[in-house]
């Protein structure tokens, strides 16, 4: 038996050193596969459209958050509603009597309606010419909208991710260049209170050199499963059954990205490894709620029901990505950053610091939290949050999103670079497909494409804008 273990010992020590050998051939050959040639097109990086005063907005996809986009955006001034496209007749018609609501029957009265065929899209994007595109459909669908969009003469706006493919991203990015047109994923998250302040204390050097940073999404969907036909269940339970990796890491690791200034001057995701637990709950949930010859049933589900991922930027910092939409359990971003003078941390918020903070605490052994918290946002609240916060209250998850369509309408109507560019976008949503390829391999580390061909070192940092 000692033999054996001896054998056994060596051959895996073996095998590890010859892993370790072909690692930079693999890393070489991914490197290789994940960049383009120069799509001779003009670097979005910093773009700053020309001013649009009159927007004229057209929506795909209003069964769910489309709708609410929708409205708040028809509620701004300098805008129009102009188009509505679903699939689904009666989703045209219940928001096209909203969009006739809120214009007081003038403003946005003329709103074409298409619906009933999965290619009215298209023929919306021919008519009716919109400057802009808001994207909220399946995730299928949003790289090929969003660039027929571009195509068209719009700049496109499309819900998380922004893409499901490497490859899709790089068409996004080529598209974006050559027509000189926006393509935003509306990460809403990024502008939440705290992700705001915590952005704002970064900025200011609140916690010194930053070191680390944890991101998650956490949130239980199983019930989703009851949305069958239609709805997100419908196409997203698919997902779940077909791909095993992270396939929603944006909602988390776009804050912390722009904490550490990802992307913009200072440093770039480098690789990711990834590791996936058992696939369990999904395929128990199936069988406890549904009869057994039900279609959710004859699933197999092989997306593990908690993902794990590592990010090892440029400069050597580390980013925890972890993904969860299966497991019973609070909801959580688990939002956290770590610098050298102390730590910013969500789900509850808190904060430490090195030397305390302002007599509430002494040292970095006690949290700044609960009532407490009072000071800490008087001292760092992010000035846009201060000024959007009454405009945005009503709007979805707690006034993020109304904050994200102002600033978008606001830096159209002004002629600024928008708070998030493509790239950013490509560069987030690339921990999905990186993470599925790294647990089907082990575990082995991918190389993050370079969506901005190197150009990311001449991108500055966002501001904090009032």
């Amino acid at each position: 038996m000692k033999n054996l273990g001896r054998r056994d010992f060596l051959r895996k020590t073996a095998l590890s050193g010859a892993a370790v050998a072909v690692s930079p051939l693999l890393n070489s050959c991914a490197e290789t596969e994940n960049q383009r040639p120069a799509s001779g097109g003009q670097y979005m990086g910093g773009f700053a459209a020309p001013k649009i005063e009159n927007i004229r907005m057209a929506f795909i996809g209003v069964g769910a958050r489309g709708g609410y986009h929708m409205e708040f955006a028809g509620l701004l001034p300098g805008t129009e509603i102009v188009a509505i496209s679903d699939l689904y007749e009666d989703n045209v018609r219940k928001w096209s009597a909203k969009a006739n609501e809120i214009g007081g029957g003038q403003r946005h009265k003329d709103v074409a309606l298409y619906y009933g065929d999965e290619h009215k899209w298209k023929t919306m994007l021919d008519e009716v010419k919109p400057d802009v595109v808001f994207i909220a459909t399946n995730w299928k669908n949003h790289a090929p909208m969003a660039i027929e969009a571009m195509e068209k003469g719009a700049h496109a706006f499309v819900e998380v991710p922004i893409a499901v493919t490497l490859e899709e991203m790089w068409d996004i990015v080529d598209t974006s260049e050559r027509t000189q047109k926006h393509c935003m994923m509306m990460e809403n998250v990024n502008y939440s209170r705290d992700e705001l302040m915590f952005l704002n204390m970064c900025r200011q050097g609140a916690i010194g050199e930053l070191l680390h940073a944890e991101a998650a999404y956490i949130h239980e969907l199983r019930w989703q499963m009851e949305e069958q036909e239609r709805g997100t269940g419908s196409w997203r339970t698919l997902h779940y059954a077909n791909r095993n990796g992270n396939l929603y890491p944006t909602h988390g690791l776009g804050p912390v990205a722009q904490y550490m200034n990802i992307g913009r001057t200072d440093d770039t995701f480098n690789t990711l490894v990834s590791y996936s637990t058992p696939s369990l709950g999904r395929k128990k949930y199936s069988e406890k709620n549904y009869a057994a010859d039900h279609k959710w049933n004859q699933l197999d589900f092989k997306g593990g029901d908690l993902n794990t991922s590592i990010i090892k930027t440029n400069l050597g910092r580390t980013i925890m990505v972890q993904w969860d939409e299966t497991s019973p359990r609070p909801y959580s971003r688990h939002n956290l950053i770590q610098g050298t003078k102390g730590i910013l941390a969500g789900f509850p918020t808190r904060a430490a610091f090195d030397g305390g903070f302002d007599g509430i605490t002494e040292n970095h052994h006690r949290w700044v939290q609960g009532e407490h918290l009072a000071a800490l946002y008087e001292k760092y609240d992010h000035p846009l949050y201060k000024r959007l916060n009454e405009t945005a209250k009503g709007s979805g998850h707690g006034g993020m999103d109304g904050i994200m369509v102002y600033r978008i309408i606001e830096c159209l109507q002004k002629g600024l670079p928008l708070d998030q560019n493509v790239y950013e976008g490509c560069l987030w949503s690339a921990v999905s497909p990186l993470s599925e390829t790294s647990v089907a391999n082990g575990g082995m580390p991918q190389v993050f494409p370079d969506f901005t061909r190197g150009n990311w070192e001449t991108t500055t940092p966002l501001d904090i804008v009032g």
